[in-house]
């Protein structure tokens, strides 16, 4: 099975080659940092961005919500710009979400700190397959808060690497169009 972090972690590598040649590219990725310094760019700094691309506020937060764990703050990962047009039910507290997904159906997911019921359409356009068999483990809440058991860990984060394996390498964190 993919694994997202050690995916972050290669990016993070290819990103530190590229930034260590100084490509004027590579380095505009780097200016969200407040300390900023193209002679002495570690690193940290490469899973920092790339962290920041996919939407986490920094590498530990992202590493900790790709390794499946729980989380109150899910980033923005699962609301890509291309998923835009689709019409979602949202929600600010999860016991809402989840009622409102067990009577309509759909797809429990998160942005951030809210939560948003979704149809089939969203999960195929953020490039999920919606027969995988991590939805049924996770009874098709992304957040799923009552479920430590490894195996509705093991499936976020399956299903986190699954999201990643889609993204270009190149394009750092986001894909081209996002």
């Amino acid at each position: 099975m993919l694994d997202a972090v050690q995916e972050i972690r290669v990016r993070a590598e290819i990103l530190h080659r590229r930034a260590q040649t100084l490509d004027a590219d590579t380095l505009r990725r780097f200016r969200r940092l407040p300390q900023f310094d193209s002679t002495n760019i570690r690193r940290h700094d490469c899973l920092t961005v790339l962290a920041a691309e996919l939407g986490f506020s920094n590498w530990p937060h992202a590493r900790r919500v790709l390794s499946g764990l729980y989380a109150t703050d899910f980033g923005a990962l699962l609301c890509p710009h291309k998923c835009a047009c689709h019409l979602n039910l949202w929600y600010k507290a999860h016991e809402e979400a989840a009622a409102i997904r067990e009577k309509r159906g759909g797809w429990l997911l998160a942005y951030r700190r809210q939560f948003l019921v979704v149809d089939r359409g969203y999960i195929e356009t953020l490039g999920l397959n919606p027969q995988d068999s991590a939805w049924t483990a996770r009874r098709f809440d992304w957040t799923q808060r009552d479920a430590p058991q490894p195996e509705c860990i093991a499936a976020r984060a399956g299903l986190y690497a699954s999201l990643l394996a889609q993204l270009p390498r190149e394009a750092g964190g986001r894909a081209p169009s996002d």
